[in-house]
């Protein structure tokens, strides 16, 4: 067959909704053709054939109703079906549901309809169960998990997470479990919960109750109904040749291949962290599926954002008996709505509410303050993007950030998470906020930076110096935001500039992650910047370092995780987010909109 002919002429790019039907017996090149009369090129022949007249073009919901199945396909027909025209399989859930059930939600976005095609999406977390585990939960039976070594140094207690399922460690976990023991990092701490763990199962127990099973409930952990094995006998099991024998992957594939011949007709899952692991698991016929406990939320677009829109009707439905009245607080005079309606239940306190207006009317924002069944009080905020109400000469620029900066000025809120994509203001906004508190009001004394030290690149190596040198290279982003705030007192000379500069710098401490178990912060302004590479372990440890009066801060952007075994949906970032909201002293904004350049705001788009 002689090869494919390149097209003279550069390809159009189609909106989605503008994507032509297509039909039995006529190549999609050909009805791809915007002209009714001008011939089309056939791309494996290289022959011009006369273009058909064109059709009434038709949406790509239309289509994907319309687009024939694959059974109803004759078998002498020649109909082919572009891929992205047939309706997408049916994904089984967590649940094993498969089909209407599973796949209730799957409609187009109307804003999907006017982008160019193929449509960016963002990457869904889908944890899909091994088609052993789902024939096991629909038949009712208790699974057995083979765990990899990973999985126990990710989560300690992940033991006792598989409720009444049994688990099978090989010997291999083992050594490599003793072989990650020795040092002070993270991992090396939950390698050895995990042997102190292990030895208090083991306690007191028969050498034969080992061959059946230690009841993993032993320890107290009543949610963990199933036993505990180890791998006791040499399993022989063959493995494709080509794969090194010696490798602790590969035996720990060897044990569950061992273990399903062993015992027909039950469940045997491998459990892992390692991608690579889980593919040639797969690969081999096994089962293997990652480890679900950690996962906050499945999907990340189910994250509380902190911010609601009130209906069209809210007022109609809420305003009935509505009692408002003002308070000065420090000077600031604020209006408090008590509503009661349908609508309040799926409120929560410290959430931002807003209003859009339609016809000429003043916008509506506030904060839910209390909420007591249906009824709630919703206090007016400070607009903090006009000029007078600036914080450290810097103004709000959109809704999102002048939500966030109600929050920061806030003296009754202690904990804050701020999430948004770079350029969106996280760390301006904090530092404003924590200088104009400091060094104005002196409602904390101290502002302490920190962040998690994961490089981009390859790391540079050792670094000389004191504990704040050493953090200073990871301190860029917070030097580039101080030369934006230094620069509001244009009329202090160079003399008063520098003093500041000196007075700013004395008040800011830059603290390494390292060292901060078993230290109290009395009166601090804490800010934990890159919190997205913190695992939910270390997320409590540094939060429960706050003594009376600090307020805590995290900042990050949980689409850029360098953390290896850390996703969306397990990062210390969502844990917290999901843990604190509802507090009537915690808050949480996601910031929307990107503020730093219009270069910036379209890179984001489009890289």
């Amino acid at each position: 067959m002689p090869l494919p002919k390149i097209p003279s002429k550069p390809a159009t790019i189609l909106l989605a909704k503008d994507y032509p039907k297509a039909e039995p017996g006529k190549s999609p090149v050909r009805a791809a053709a915007k002209a009714e009369n001008d011939p089309v090129e056939d791309l494996i022949s290289g022959e011009a054939v006369p273009a058909k007249p064109a059709r009434a073009r038709k949406s790509k919901a239309a289509l994907l109703v319309e687009a024939p199945s694959r059974e109803a396909v004759p078998e002498n027909g020649a109909a082919k079906v572009a891929p992205s025209l047939l309706p997408a399989p049916a994904r089984p859930d967590r649940s094993g549901k498969t089909g209407a059930e599973g796949n209730k939600t799957a409609k187009l976005r109307e804003s999907d309809m006017n982008e160019p095609h193929p449509v960016k999406h963002k990457p869904v977390e889908v944890n899909v169960k091994s088609s052993a585990s789902r024939k096991a939960d629909s038949a009712g039976v208790a699974k057995m998990f083979v765990l990899d070594t990973n999985v126990l140094m990710h989560d300690p207690t992940s033991l006792f997470r598989f409720e009444e399922h049994d688990v099978y460690l090989p010997m291999m976990t083992l050594e490599e479990l003793d072989n990650h023991k020795k040092g002070m990092s993270e991992v090396a701490r939950n390698a050895r919960q995990v042997s102190r763990t292990l030895d208090a199962l083991i306690a007191n127990t028969d050498d034969d109750a080992i061959e059946t099973g230690i009841p993993l409930a032993k320890l107290g952990n009543k949610d963990a109904r199933g036993r505990l094995y180890f791998q006791t006998r040499l399993n022989a099991a063959s493995l494709p040749e080509g794969l090194p024998a010696g490798k602790a992957d590969n035996q720990i594939l060897g044990v569950v291949r061992a273990l399903e011949a062993d015992q027909s007709g039950r469940a045997i899952v491998l459990v892992s962290k390692d991608i690579n692991m889980r593919i040639k698991a797969r690969a081999l016929g096994l089962a293997a599926e990652d480890y679900f406990n950690d996962h906050v939320l499945e999907d990340t677009d189910l994250l509380y954002s902190g911010i609601v829109q009130l209906p069209d009707d809210f007022w109609t439905r809420h305003g009935k008996n509505m009692e408002s009245w003002q308070e000065i607080k420090g000077g600031n005079s604020s209006t408090f709505y008590r509503v009661t309606g349908p609508f309040i239940p799926s409120l929560l306190v410290n959430q931002f509410v807003f209003f859009e207006p339609n016809n000429g009317e003043a916008p509506f924002q506030a904060q839910v303050k209390e909420i007591n069944g249906k009824t709630a009080v919703l206090q007016t905020l400070r607009d903090y993007s006009h000029n007078k109400n600036n914080v450290w000469g810097i103004t709000a620029r959109n809704r999102e950030q002048n939500f966030a900066l109600n929050l920061l000025m806030n003296p009754e809120v202690d904990f804050i998470t701020l999430l948004g994509q770079a350029g969106t203001g996280k760390t301006l906004l904090a530092l404003a906020a924590g200088l104009a508190q400091v060094l104005e009001t002196k409602v904390y004394n101290e502002i302490i930076v920190t962040r998690v030290t994961v490089p981009v690149g390859e790391d540079i190596g050792f670094l000389p110096g004191t504990e704040e040198e050493k953090m200073s290279p990871w301190m860029g982003a917070f030097d580039d935001n101080l030369e934006v705030l230094m620069k509001g007192d244009g009329d202090a000379g160079d003399w008063g500039r520098a003093a500041t500069q000196d007075l700013i710098r004395s008040r800011i401490k830059i603290k390494s992650l390292n060292f901060m178990r078993g230290r109290t912060f009395v009166n601090k302004f804490l800010i934990i910047d890159e919190a997205q590479n913190l695992t939910p372990k270390q997320m409590k440890t540094l939060v429960t370092r706050a003594g009376p009066g600090t307020k805590i801060l995290c900042l990050g952007n949980i689409a850029q995780i360098d953390t290896p075994y850390l996703t969306e949906g397990s990062s210390g970032l969502t844990y917290v987010v999901d843990r604190f909201k509802g507090w009537s002293h915690g808050g949480h904004v996601t910031l929307a909109r990107g503020e730093r350049s219009r270069l910036a705001d379209h890179a984001s788009d489009v890289l």
